[in-house]
């Protein structure tokens, strides 16, 4: 494995709720990554976790008669189990009431104050609760409701401390201007820029009439905000603010990418940098926005009531379809329409009849014409036309792949590995080895084309499996390969004629049968 760290974060949840497929489809997103980053040798360490402070915790923690620290503690189980059904494989799980949060918090705040970057003073506006974000007069939509969500938010009067935000404008834009790729896709990037150009203002960072939060550590009478607290648990989580794991947050931060929604985007795009440019840390190289899931072109929240649960889904399609479906159907940084009909026809279409048919069929003429065994391809040296075409699109995968999800363009990576799955298919309906198996003297061309179908196979199978890690796992043992989990040498592995002769090949049952439309 390379020395070279590859840290990747998702937001930290809110445990005002369990997990829907919003907060699922980021989580996924993120550990496809990670697992293509493993692959390539990196050091990775893939970060989730709870949001577990503020308000809405303790409202909601009320409403359910338990304190704030008994309702996070219900929740975070949830959140682990759901990822854990999902094989979401992160490296750490943060809880923003962990003591190795707490103390790097207050140590980040006690810099900035030290520093004459916060100040305290008054505030008079308006909040939101449910999102934990302040709006001015100007920003609030009809019947003063708060223009994201579109709930009424509460008018607000007290003496807080404030972090001069409106002081790092012109630094803020030049790291824009120098690091282009910091806000992405670009889009988020246009939004970014203009909402600093228009003027910032400085940030109250601590409310004094809400005590479910970290004390401020010059002035305990106050708790920090929601959403100061929670940015900082990025750098908490790798070290910052234990001198023991000083050695390891030199080696993580900054992270290469953190993941968010674009509604959070101003938070992570100008507030975090901010934060870190005043307290003279770097800041992440990627923050990365998706959009929003729409069903019936609504986004998807529980307030509309139209968020489901992942646990539904994958109860009824399984694991690698609910992650596939979700990264191929859906252009990552764009709004995107999901529909059961839609999954049911993308599993059937890409997984049942491209992949499993393929893995099936194939498997089962090994079986039938060699014994389970992977024929020698040297019986037929000479390459045909239809062999050539085959290698040649396996040879450009892995930089297709590689350009893809630098870009985290996952449908376009998919889209690169699925011309594989099709080509070989396509080989084989060519090639026709039912024909070639009736006569002796076509044996030796027989077996080269079932290997050159199984060497397909085996390399699909590597790049699937960042998005279907256990299909892939299974592709490899049924051709009698080590875990594919355990690869940390794509490039490598990806070439041609890796797939050992004489290894045992098991057909198996269907990888992915096809769903009937009555379960749409």
């Amino acid at each position: 494995m390379s020395d070279t760290s590859f840290y990747l974060t998702t937001p930290i949840y809110y445990v005002n709720s369990v997990p829907h497929l919003g907060t699922a489809y980021t989580t996924v997103a993120a550990d496809a990554l990670a697992r293509y980053r493993r692959m390539m040798g990196d050091d990775v360490h893939f970060l989730t976790g709870l949001d577990e402070h503020g308000q809405k915790v303790e409202q909601a923690a009320a409403e359910h008669g338990m304190t704030p620290q008994e309702w996070c503690d219900s929740i975070a189980p949830k959140f682990q189990s759901v990822w854990e059904l999902l094989e979401i494989s992160n490296d750490d799980f943060i809880r923003t009431t962990e003591p190795r949060h707490e103390r790097g918090v207050q140590q980040l705040a006690q810099v900035l104050y030290d520093r004459g970057d916060i100040y305290k003073g008054h505030y008079e506006g308006w909040y939101c609760v449910p999102d934990e974000t302040y709006w001015t007069e100007g920003d609030l939509g009809e019947g003063q409701t708060c223009p994201q969500c579109g709930r009424v938010v509460e008018s607000v009067r007290e003496d807080n401390y404030f972090f001069k935000l409106s002081a790092y404008a012109d630094e803020l834009l030049a790291l824009y201007e120098a690091n282009p790729g910091f806000v992405g896709p670009e889009t988020r990037r246009n939004e970014v820029l203009s909402f600093v150009k228009g003027g910032l203002k400085d940030l109250s960072i601590s409310r004094s009439n809400v005590k479910w939060g970290v004390p401020l550590p010059w002035d305990e009478t106050h708790t920090m905000y929601v959403w100061f607290d929670a940015l900082i648990n990025y750098i908490t989580a790798v070290g910052y603010g234990d001198p023991a794991r000083a050695d390891e947050f030199a080696r993580r931060w900054p992270a290469q990418v953190h993941f968010v929604g674009k509604d959070i985007i101003r938070f992570h795009c100008v507030i975090w940098p901010a934060l870190l440019l005043a307290a003279g840390l770097p800041v992440p190289k990627t923050v990365f926005a998706h959009g929003f899931l729409l069903t019936k072109g609504e986004k998807m929240s529980k307030s509309k009531g139209n968020a489901q649960s992942p646990q539904d889904l994958v109860a009824k399609f399984g694991v690698d379809a609910y992650r596939y479906y979700f990264l191929r159907d859906v252009q990552f940084g764009m709004d995107g329409s999901i529909s059961m009909e839609a999954m049911v026809q993308r599993i059937n279409g890409d997984l049942a009849n491209d992949w499993g048919n393929l893995c099936s069929r194939l498997f089962n003429m090994v079986g039938k014409y060699f014994d389970g065994q992977v024929p020698d391809p040297a019986g037929a040296p000479l390459l045909t036309p239809e062999d050539t075409v085959l290698r040649e699109i396996a040879l450009a995968l892995p930089g297709r792949f590689a350009a893809a999800m630098d870009r985290l363009d996952y449908a376009g990576s998919l889209e690169a590995t699925w011309d594989l799955v099709k080509g070989a298919n396509r080989y084989i309906e060519d090639s026709a080895p039912w024909n070639l198996a009736k006569s002796e003297e076509t044996m030796g061309r027989l077996g080269a084309v079932l290997y050159n179908a199984l060497e397909a196979v085996r390399i699909a199978a590597l790049f699937c499996a960042p998005a279907m890690p256990l299909t892939s796992a299974e592709v490899w043992q049924r051709m009698g390969l080590s875990d594919i989990r355990t690869v940390t040498d794509l490039p490598a592995q990806s070439a041609w004629g890796h797939l050992p002769v004489g290894n045992t090949v098991v057909k198996g049952d269907p990888l992915f049968p096809r769903i009937d439309k009555d379960a749409e």
